[in-house]
């Protein structure tokens, strides 16, 4: 039994988890009715909730319980589970300033397409900057690359 409860709750909030507050902090019956109540098990059981009733779906699709669709999403966790798999492509694709990863890495960030050429040359240029050692790890790579880009008047537009 313990183990079917642990799936169907899993289940139910897997789809969830990864962005903060989808339709609002508000939305939905299941912070409604724990309004104001802190801790895992409080935000396990709103977000059931909202996930097994549909309520804050047809909220956000109506604007109605307490929902809103306007603010951007945000999550709070590690970024790098989608950059750890590329690295060594990424390296790669920055010391040659061209290719698939580098590519990739531009249009994960969200770097138009015109301002491309532009993101592979800087990249290309502080590849040092980037790699300055065979250790260097996924989250100093995104920390470097963040500040390179700050650095640059195209480019900085690109990190917020």
């Amino acid at each position: 039994m313990k183990k079917i409860l642990a799936s169907a709750l899993l289940l139910a909030c897997s789809s969830t988890t990864f962005a903060d507050a989808p339709g609002g902090p508000n939305c939905g019956w299941g912070n409604m009715l724990l309004e104001g109540k802190t801790g895992l098990a409080n935000h396990m059981l709103a977000l059931t909730t909202n996930g097994t009733s549909g309520n804050a779906t047809f909220g956000m699709t109506f604007g109605t319980n307490g929902c809103n669709v306007e603010g951007p999403l945000t999550y709070g966790g590690d970024s790098l589970v989608w950059f750890d798999g590329i690295l060594d492509e990424y390296s790669t694709a920055v010391a040659m300033g061209h290719g698939e990863a580098l590519e990739a890495v531009a249009a994960m960030i969200g770097v138009e397409q015109t301002d491309r050429a532009r993101f592979n040359n800087v990249m290309h240029e502080n590849f040092a900057l980037l790699f300055p050692s065979t250790e260097t790890t996924s989250q100093e790579v995104l920390d470097s690359m963040v500040a390179v880009m700050a650095e640059d008047e195209k480019l900085k537009k690109y990190i917020s």
